[in-house]
């Protein structure tokens, strides 16, 4: 039998505590770190950045450069600090699943409750948004470490339940937005793609960076069907009957097209598109945040 990653999906839905679940992503990742291509990171990520051309040869930290032979200079605070607002999704097809393992919901809530987790170590403010076919609610971006706890609880008690309307939704973030941020929104994309870009595109206008986490069940992804099978939308209850066997090929080809259609768009607008299922170990998600909060520098 396989070995279970320590951060994947099977292992830490062993974890019951959602807080508990978030520290071990994330100690996990960290060590990780040491030993994957992205070690290099680890010194930039928290306080330094690399010497440029032009910048003050006194700003430079010699203890650092010692220990990397590379030269780093400290990050000012207006630097350093990021403000982060996680946006989730909370309509009802958030919570199929076809292993009754992790629902696409729950893997949500540990994904971003572990970035949550991730930037509050760092003393970057985050926030958190909800939405189905509107806001539901908001959580202001704070940076203490008793922040945790609130954003933790309140992603404790939520639900996916309703319908949703993502681009309406994201227009009313792109409002709310007063200052540049880090947009991380978790959702499965079900629906018109083409609103969503108008909407994508009008976030990035704002000067808003953007991770779009694109969260399916394995099921979703692989097609494990086989046969006559019954499938209903969880938004609005209708059913269909396909042969599964001879609906796989198309299936596949259209998802395929599907996420081609969202990794070009965003691409175009400069947004990190990042396609998941729920069999994909959590530090998948957690480097692709650092890869781009060092994109910022």
């Amino acid at each position: 039998m396989a070995a279970v990653s320590p951060l994947s999906p099977e292992a830490i839905n062993q974890i019951k505590r959602l807080d508990l679940r978030a520290r071990m992503v994330v100690r996990g990742f960290l060590q990780g770190l040491h030993a994957s291509p992205y070690h290099g990171f680890s010194v930039q990520f928290s306080e330094h950045r690399r010497y440029n051309r032009g910048d003050d040869p006194k700003l430079i930290d010699w203890l650092v450069y010692a220990k990397t032979d590379k030269y780093y200079i400290k990050r000012f605070e207006a630097e350093t600090n990021l403000t982060g607002y996680l946006v989730m999704d909370l309509s009802r097809s958030m919570g199929f699943t076809a292993s009754q393992q992790m629902t696409k919901f729950e893997y949500c809530i540990c994904l971003a409750a572990s970035l949550c987790y991730l930037m509050i170590m760092q003393q970057d403010p985050v926030g958190l948004i909800t939405f189905g076919d509107k806001v539901r609610a908001s959580v202001p971006a704070r940076s203490r470490r008793g922040h945790l706890g609130d954003v933790m609880a309140h992603l404790t008690n939520l639900q996916p339940e309703g319908t949703t309307d993502l681009p309406a939704c994201l227009n009313q973030v792109a409002a709310m937005m007063r200052h540049k941020s880090l947009i991380m929104l978790f959702s499965d994309l079900l629906g018109d793609p083409e609103p969503v870009f108008s909407a994508l595109a009008r976030l990035r206008h704002g000067g808003h960076d953007v991770i779009l986490f694109h969260v399916l069940d394995e099921a979703e992804v692989h097609f494990p069907y086989d046969g006559a099978v019954e499938f209903e939308d969880p938004e609005t209850g209708e059913t269909i009957s396909v042969d599964a066997t001879g609906f796989r090929e198309d299936y596949l080809k259209n998802l395929t097209d599907f996420q081609d259609a969202y990794r070009r768009k965003c691409s175009d607008l400069r947004i990190d598109y990042v396609p998941m299922d729920t069999s994909m170990p959590f530090d998948t998600a957690l480097t692709e945040y650092l890869i781009s909060r060092q994109a910022r520098f």
